[in-house]
């Protein structure tokens, strides 16, 4: 267990840990993990952080207090947003899916469904290049995406990228909470 500061750096910001990554450095911390799993999961149960893993990828889960529930669900809010405007793009976005910066501006200014997403994502943010840098921003610092090329701006979107679809398909509605919801 050689890279338990460096992992705990990465993964205690709410990032993950990508076997599909770019980064050799995030390769060879995956490995490490995926050899000596349950020794990683023991020695950061100790400090109050559960290392889990997904198809792919690894993350930090900490038990939640009442105030810690209610600002996920802001959060998981926010994602659900980030995903349909993501998946309103282009269907295929998903691990491994390749894009640049560039093309969905472009798609920005020919679609209006996706224009209208653009302009909810950010309330801040008024140019649509704007908009698509903070997104991009922040799925890249929580470890969902990666630059692939820097010379052409190319982004690779990681397999830590199911765990954000998983989690919104896992919130149901159910019926009765369903009708109360005003359209």
């Amino acid at each position: 267990m050689k890279y338990t500061e460096e992992i705990f750096n990465i993964l205690s910001k709410g990032g993950f840990i990508s076997s599909n990554s770019v980064s050799t450095q995030v390769k060879r911390l995956y490995d490490a993990i995926e050899e000596d799993l349950p020794d990683y999961y023991d020695y950061y149960k100790g400090i109050g952080f559960y290392l889990e893993g997904g198809d792919g990828y690894y993350y930090f889960v900490r038990k939640e207090t009442k105030v810690d529930l209610e600002r996920k669900l802001e959060a998981a809010q926010k994602w659900i947003d980030y995903l349909s405007f993501l998946k309103t793009y282009h269907s295929a976005f998903g691990p491994g899916f390749l894009f640049r910066a560039a093309d969905i501006e472009i798609q920005i200014g020919c679609d209006i469904e996706l224009k209208e997403k653009a302009v909810k994502l950010f309330a801040d943010k008024k140019k649509f290049d704007e908009v698509v840098a903070k997104l991009l921003k922040e799925l890249e610092n929580m470890g969902l995406i990666e630059k692939e090329n820097e010379l052409d701006g190319t982004y690779k979107v990681l397999t830590a990228f199911h765990y954000i679809e998983d989690l919104i398909d896992c919130i149901t509605i159910s019926e009765e909470v369903q009708n109360e919801i005003p359209e």
